[in-house]
């Protein structure tokens, strides 16, 4: 097999995961979306430790520059408001509107990069966003309200990645540090819950407890095959790659539980999908260009 199918294959596992996260999360009710943050930070630190063991990474945060790890401490802070809003929203029946934020989320990455990075938009990206807005005034109109889970979790997300970017430090290696500065909180938050007599670990079902520890595999798993492919196929296969995460998560809310889509939302949402096509292929042609004139 060659080394481009196995990244394929890696990513596709990654984005696999990702997707069906939505099918994990209601596993651990009547649990808290809090007390399910807390456990999934402190499992993923056990986790991704044991990864940096294995693969002799261990001392990396001794020649960490400050300045990578001042934005590893934002990236924590963003990450963990988009895993409790995530559990949150998934656990109290809007798993559609989650696709929503993630379907959106790579639109949000490009305005982004417009903002912080002094980026310029081709006009066929800024005809992509217009309909992206678009649908999301329409979805408003159905919901009586903004989207206001889409538009947590496409932003948080996006500048995720934009600080982890400027950051420039290894999946793994980063998580670890992310982890390390919300375990403090998550186990004080915890052990609070014990004394309150209101926590969960320890006194429920053994399959409780063995989901709550593996929330800790569930986020490092993924990550590490994303970085198994990210060394082996262009960032552009990673690009298509990347909706089949909303995509499941889409089939889940609509088939698996059964979540109501008027005909103004399928409306909403096939604006989104011809804005994502839209894109993809104005980023395939300009891609094509750039490379004729190299070889030129």
């Amino acid at each position: 097999m060659s080394e481009h199918r196995r990244g394929v294959l890696w990513g596709v596992s990654a984005y696999l995961m990702w997707g069906l996260f939505p099918l994990y999360w209601p596993l651990l009710k009547p649990i808290g979306a809090l007390e399910i943050l807390a456990h999934r930070v402190v499992w993923s630190l056990g986790v991704v430790v044991l990864l940096l063991v294995v693969t002799g990474k261990l001392g990396w945060l001794r020649q960490a520059q400050r300045s990578k790890l001042a934005w590893l401490t934002l990236a924590a802070v963003l990450v963990s408001f988009n895993w409790l809003l995530y559990i949150w929203a998934v656990n109290a029946g809007h798993v559609v509107e989650t696709s929503l934020g993630y379907f959106i989320n790579p639109l949000i990455s490009v305005l982004l990069g417009v903002t912080f990075l002094g980026e310029r938009l081709r006009r066929g990206q800024w005809l992509a966003l217009g309909g992206a807005l678009v649908a999301v005034l329409v979805l408003s109109v159905d919901y009586g309200r903004p989207p206001w889970i889409a538009l947590g979790l496409a932003p948080s997300f996006a500048l995720y990645g934009l600080v982890k970017k400027r950051a420039g430090v290894g999946a793994v290696e980063s998580l670890s540090f992310e982890t390390g500065v919300l375990v403090t909180p998550a186990l004080v938050y915890l052990v609070v819950l014990e004394v309150q007599g209101t926590g969960s670990f320890g006194h429920g079902p053994l399959s409780r407890e063995l989901l709550l520890v593996g929330a800790g595999v569930m986020t490092a798993l993924p990550l590490v095959a994303f970085g198994a492919a990210a060394n082996r196929v262009p960032l552009s296969t990673l690009g298509v790659l990347q909706y089949f995460a909303p995509t499941l998560q889409f089939l889940c809310g609509v088939f698996f539980f059964h979540e109501h889509m008027s005909p103004l939302r399928w409306v909403g949402f096939g604006l989104i999908w011809m804005s994502l096509v839209f894109f993809a292929l104005e980023g395939l042609i300009n891609a094509s260009r750039a490379a004729a004139v190299v070889r030129r």
